[in-house]
């Protein structure tokens, strides 16, 4: 009897990673920003770094970056595009910052797609860090403004045509309000069904808010954005700060950075220094939380953390505004909720944390 000839695997050097595309949605703050002396103090901004000069306090922001560039530098990743939302800063500063993130790592390939300047419902304060930028927008850093531009299509709109170019292959990482995806789902109702996956660094689940008790920063950015996206039916996973306050990047993993000639590891150490103290001045850890980077690293590696599934609802009035509201749907309620018959999304409850660390610093210490 004839037997079927067995099929040799490729040598390893043939084998072709399939990359997962990947769009950023990003509120990058970049380099210092003066702050005005009348502010609340360093506490009540969870995501800069705060010090004193001989003008005024400042402040400088290092979490968007660290996490663009540990996407640019997976190979499982295929960056696409970024889209820019205010958040750190407003919406056009987010995209001068994003610009000059891709020209100083030599990624102009990648496109910009500028956001909403406002909230999904435009009578919506926004919720920007109240300080002044300096005369550059980048409080005075010096950096020279980028030459590219941001492309012409909207972020929502870019948002949908990379759906429809690549049905269920993009996944977006939204690293600040949920303004541009709403507006995505808006302008093309099937966009929920058409993208890939959407990974969303937003929420407080079992543990108090950012902002305040309540509310985390993202999901309060734009609360009504947030409830439209968590119940749009589209593949979700939701990573929390009960998450990325787990993932500390130590004084011993900025030394390391320090020690690398790595293009990305050399601009992130100019503002790492400045972030850590501000996190033992307001968490009093001798570490930093890396919330944007880890949430990269869920869409390259799902294994690196574990998931329950059920629906979310935010609160979008009231002292509570920006609450995400979890239910596991194991209980049969006696009423009709607002939670029945919402689809389900995936929120992440453990972190391999080490692991987490050790990929982060993997992928920032070497060059291209």
């Amino acid at each position: 009897m004839a037997t079927a000839a067995a099929v040799k695997s490729p040598p390893e050097e043939e084998k072709v990673m399939t990359k997962k595309k990947i769009i950023i949605d990003t509120d990058p703050g970049i380099g210092l920003v003066l702050l005005l002396p009348s502010l609340p103090p360093p506490s009540f901004f969870p995501f800069l770094v705060f010090f004193v000069t001989d003008d005024a306090p400042r402040a400088c922001i290092a979490d968007d970056a660290m996490a663009i560039f540990v996407a640019l530098r997976s190979p499982e990743l295929e960056v696409i595009g970024l889209t820019t939302i205010f958040g750190n800063v407003y919406t056009t500063l987010a995209t001068r910052n994003a610009l000059h993130l891709l020209e100083t790592v030599g990624r102009t390939d990648i496109p910009v797609a500028e956001g909403s300047p406002v909230t999904i419902k435009k009578a919506t304060k926004l919720r920007i860090a109240s300080f002044v930028h300096g005369s550059d927008g980048l409080g005075n850093q010096n950096f020279p403004p980028p030459n590219g531009k941001a492309i012409d299509q909207s972020a929502a709109a870019f948002l949908v045509e990379q759906a429809n170019l690549y049905p269920g292959q993009v996944t977006v990482v939204a690293l600040g309000p949920l303004t541009n995806l709403a507006l995505a789902i808006e302008l093309d109702h099937s966009f929920p069904k058409k993208i890939g996956q959407i990974v969303i660094l937003g929420g407080a689940y079992s543990v108090n808010g950012n902002v305040n008790p309540a509310a985390e920063a993202n999901i309060f950015g734009d609360p009504d954005a947030a409830d439209i996206v968590f119940t749009s039916g589209a593949d979700i996973l939701a990573v929390g700060i009960n998450i990325t306050h787990q993932v500390v990047f130590s004084d011993t993993d900025r030394k390391k950075l320090e020690q690398s000639d790595s293009k990305y590891a050399r601009y992130l150490c100019k503002i790492l220094g400045l972030y850590y103290d501000y996190h033992m001045d307001a968490y009093s850890t001798k570490g930093v939380y890396l919330h944007d980077p880890t949430t990269v690293l869920a869409a390259v590696d799902p294994s690196l953390m574990t998931y329950t599934e059920g629906v979310v609802r935010v609160q979008t009035v009231g002292i509570t505004k920006g609450l995400t509201i979890f239910d596991n749907t194991k209980k049969r309620y006696g009423e009709i909720t607002e939670w029945t018959g919402k689809p389900t999304v995936k929120v992440a409850v453990t972190v391999d944390a080490p692991a987490v660390v050790e990929l982060i610093m993997k992928r920032l210490t070497t060059d291209d």
